[in-house]
């Protein structure tokens, strides 16, 4: 974590201080290299440090920061230049960087690696001065050295039968986040609303920075209550509806059919759409890849899982103007589409893993491959 936050500085030094096209691309590839090294380590070391009660919800509060992020982001973008928007991106990366002097080693990590000494003290820390570790650390060490046994896990290991289960999950969960279209809508907020009949875009964008925040700290909340699997359904209902409002009233403009409320109903599928991905979508598959994989598969299968999804935001950020050209109603049926196969993928795949400790969801998910 901190040489990526090295790498976000260097980045957006590099974008504020531009004077040429070759200095913008070699910023965002830094940024880009950083935000995506935390993409995945944040949520598993989140993972690994967090008490099976808290799991769920300390995990989801990265993805709701990252929500204030973007909503702070397009709210300020409006007001402010972007090189000093840039500039103000250095303020995180060292908080950020000082701030990991203070936090403790995983300690599921120290244990894998041996260090028996620093497990113990930074899972107390962790816990608290007072409380009783002995049960925790046991659990944990007896799964380091089951795991231990097995030969040193490789890229082939995950096809195979022990970890497929895993890896279908992590990877299914990644690609319906980012084939619903989301990058794409939120990269092209203000064009689409544009599109859809709006003077201007400015307005459907503050207002989607206003709703994310919100409704993803609601998710959080409800992620070690309500569970992983019925978060993810109403959240993935939630982006059908909003998908399908905005296809239709992209079909009711082209076809010069109630003219006046094309608008409103293409802001309203979009806010809807927006919120509901921010319940749920946004945050439960990092949760959900952070507990699946077992420590001796976390990162390869976390690596893995991370390139498919940025992979996938790649393809989706390149292909929707194209999408929207060809047809921007077809576009978002297309993505009400892969919102419908979303559903029924959690329904017969996902777990639910609310209140397991990471070595409980090993057991079950072991158990289901055998």
């Amino acid at each position: 974590m901190r040489v990526s936050a090295l790498f976000c500085i260097v980045g957006w030094l590099a974008i504020s201080f531009a004077q040429n096209a070759a200095s913008l691309d070699f910023g965002r590839f830094c940024t880009g290299f950083g935000v995506g090294v935390f993409s995945y380590v944040v949520p598993v070391f989140i993972a690994e440090i967090a008490p099976k009660a808290l799991r769920g919800v300390l995990t989801a509060l990265n993805q709701l920061l990252v929500c204030t992020g973007l909503s702070v982001t397009y709210i300020v973008g409006t007001i402010v230049s972007w090189r000093m928007l840039a500039t103000a991106g250095l303020v995180p990366c060292v908080v950020l960087i000082v701030g990991l002097f203070f936090i403790p080693e995983s300690p599921r990590w120290l244990a894998k690696v041996g260090r028996e000494k620093e497990f113990e003290i930074a899972l107390q820390r962790l816990r608290g001065k007072h409380a009783d570790v002995s049960l925790e650390a046991a659990e944990i060490k007896e799964f380091i050295e089951s795991i231990e046994s097995l030969p040193k896990a490789g890229i082939q290991d995950l096809f195979s039968r022990s970890y497929i289960r895993p890896v279908i999950i992590g990877v299914g969960l990644m690609v319906f986040q980012q084939f619903v279209g989301i990058n794409g809508i939120l990269f092209y907020a203000s064009e689409t609303f544009v599109s859809a009949g709006f003077a201007s875009g400015n307005l459907g964008t503050i207002l989607m920075g206003c709703i994310q925040a919100p409704i993803t700290a609601l998710g959080a909340l409800l992620m070690d209550r309500s569970g992983r699997r019925p978060l993810l359904l109403i959240s993935t209902s939630g982006l059908l509806v909003g998908s399908l409002m905005s296809a239709i009233s992209f079909y009711l403009k082209i076809h010069g059919i109630f003219l006046e409320q094309v608008p409103i109903i293409a802001l309203a599928g979009i806010l809807v759409y927006i919120a509901s991905f921010s319940l749920g979508m946004g945050s439960v598959p990092w949760v959900i890849m952070s507990e699946v994989f077992p420590i001796n598969m976390k990162g390869i299968g976390g690596s893995f899982v991370t390139l498919v999804n940025w992979s996938g935001s790649l393809a989706v950020s390149f292909a929707f103007n194209f999408l929207m050209s060809w047809s921007s109603s077809g576009t978002f049926f297309f993505f009400a589409f892969v919102c419908a196969m979303a559903i029924l993928f959690i329904v017969k795949m996902v777990p639910e893993t609310k209140g397991k400790t990471l070595e409980e969801i090993q057991a079950s998910i072991n158990c289901c491959n055998t």
